[in-house]
């Protein structure tokens, strides 16, 4: 089955969570948007799929092999592991770099680029490093759109500042911003598709 919805992929590292709460307390449920949250999280096994649904009505669901991606739903990827995307399904394999910073978010949105039919709308947060800004300009060459969260509202501005320097950034905003900035985007698409 074909699948034509946007992807929304948050993708965050030190400082996330203030960043993610932030976005999804000012985050529409109805935008017929699949949200999946990459966060680096290498040994400590993840927690968001508990607290995040304190901040949004959307359902928030830690990925299993295999889970359907579906709209207005929010999918957290499992510690250790490298998330792609097959047949409109997660696949979850082992983290394909066990040391040094993860590369996460970058194998995520690279796997979007090969293998999803709808949007995709790439959005880099707060963390160290620069996890997702080798895979950005790639998402914007399909006709993706790209956002950071702006340095100055990031906890840790390493990765949104990476992602900056990429290039390939359409825009930097607050984390209150962005999901206001989706809304404009997927309507517009709706509108011209």
């Amino acid at each position: 089955m074909i699948k034509n919805f946007p992807v929304v992929c948050i993708g965050g590292s030190a400082g996330w969570l203030d960043a993610y709460v932030r976005l999804l307390q000012h985050f529409p449920v109805d935008l017929g948007v699949a949200v999946v949250i990459i966060n680096h999280l290498r040994v400590v096994a993840t927690r968001l799929h508990e607290i995040l649904p304190r901040y949004t009505t959307m359902p928030v669901t830690l990925i299993t092999d295999g889970l359907d991606i579906r709209p207005d739903h929010i999918f957290i990827i499992p510690s250790q592991r490298d998330l792609h995307v097959c047949d409109g399904e997660f696949r979850l394999e082992p983290i394909s770099k066990p040391r040094g910073w993860p590369d996460v978010i970058t194998v995520f949105l690279t796997s979007l680029t090969q293998n999803w039919d709808g949007q995709i709308i790439a959005v880099i947060v707060s963390g160290y490093d620069g996890d997702g800004a080798a895979a950005l300009c790639g998402i914007r060459d399909l006709g993706g759109i790209t956002i950071a969260q702006h340095p100055d509202t990031a906890r840790q501005p390493d990765m949104p500042d990476s992602a900056i320097d990429s290039g390939c950034i359409d825009y930097v905003l607050a984390p209150e911003a962005i999901g206001a900035k989706i809304r404009v985007l997927t309507r517009r698409d709706a509108v011209a598709g």
